[in-house]
């Protein structure tokens, strides 16, 4: 488990990815709907806080790891680089833009880049820190844009996303089921009481052989798992998870996923892979009994990927590097 003591040199390589990343404008996806005749010139003309990390939704986890790592090392020199990098990026002025954007664009970023959004905003709820309190403040009607949206939309859904991409529903369930404890906010959480069991509660025998597909950097099985530890309690996800995957560390195993090509950013999303199911297995571990038989092979498998993950995590091609950190940093966070 990593040790997120000031300076720690762990945490601090994965964030160094997020550093290199949130202010860099190139190479940049920009997913923006034109509805007229419009004059942008870069991707900051129309996010000017979140224009890095090679898309909206990674530099908006990027900033997640810049202010973890603030708080978890706080003290420290490198603390002290990434609050320079958040107070380079939080103005009222370019925050106000962003705000506007997403009201002007309810559909933008749905859900995966809104859900993390939301964890940002939960991170800085979480400091003491001056500047960080006076940051949580200023993204505060960002974070209400967010929550609108996803609160308009999700009575609409009427079946999940079940990919192991972006579009997943499930974790962004869990991402903003986290949120929304951080920051008590009841009507979202029984939202998601509500739409977890509409979505998933009745599931059964879930073809885990048929993952991965080739992109995925999310597990469509473990991803709603994770969900279900978060809204059940331990007997009834034990129930759940004997309906949905009866053969998960009995007569089935995950094993880790090799990606082939890792300049490839669509292939590098296997990398990913590893990292999230380790912490949806670990996720798994802390909702069943001790006892249960499926522990050890569920935790073997669990550190397969953990160890499979870490070693994936470089600053060798930016298209992992601009969002792996992130995932990484979250594997621990989440132990």
């Amino acid at each position: 488990m990593m040790n997120h003591s000031p300076g720690h040199p762990d945490l601090e390589r994965l964030a160094q990815l997020a550093l290199d990343g949130v202010h860099r404008a190139y190479p940049y996806h920009l997913s923006h709907v034109m509805h007229g005749m419009e004059n942008i010139e870069s991707p900051s003309d129309v996010n000017p806080v979140f224009y890095g990390c090679f898309d909206w939704h990674s530099a908006v986890h990027g900033h997640w790891l810049l202010a973890y790592t603030l708080r978890h090392c706080v003290g420290s020199r490198f603390a002290q680089r990434c609050q320079e990098s958040l107070e380079q990026s939080f103005t009222q002025e370019a925050i106000e833009v962003e705000t506007e954007y997403l009201q002007r664009h309810p559909a933008f970023e749905r859900p995966y880049g809104l859900a993390w959004l939301l964890m940002l905003a939960a991170e800085l709820d979480q400091h003491d820190l001056p500047d960080a309190r006076r940051w949580r403040e200023l993204i505060r009607p960002l974070e209400d844009s967010a929550a609108a949206n996803l609160m308009a939309w999700l009575p609409k859904l009427t079946h999940p996303v079940r990919s192991g991409t972006h579009p997943q529903t499930a974790f962004a369930l869990s991402l903003v089921w986290d949120w929304a404890q951080q920051v008590n906010h009841p009507d979202m959480k029984s939202l998601i009481m509500e739409r977890s069991s509409t979505f998933y509660g009745n599931d059964h025998d879930y073809a885990l052989h048929l993952e991965p597909s080739g992109e995925d950097f999310l597990s469509a099985s473990l991803g709603s798992a994770s969900l279900m530890t978060r809204v059940l309690d331990s007997k009834d996800f034990t129930r759940w998870l004997d309906q949905a995957m009866p053969g998960l560390g009995r007569d089935f195993i995950f094993t880790p996923a090799t990606c082939p090509d890792r300049s490839d950013g669509r292939l590098t999303h296997l990398d990913g892979l590893n990292l999230s199911r380790s912490w949806m297995l670990q996720d798994i571990l802390h909702a069943i009994d001790g006892q249960d038989e499926r522990q050890q092979a569920i935790h073997d498998s669990m550190m397969s990927h953990r160890v499979a993950g870490l070693d994936s995590v470089t600053s060798e091609h930016y298209e992992g590097s601009h969002w792996l950190g992130t995932f990484a940093a979250w594997m621990h966070h989440r132990s």
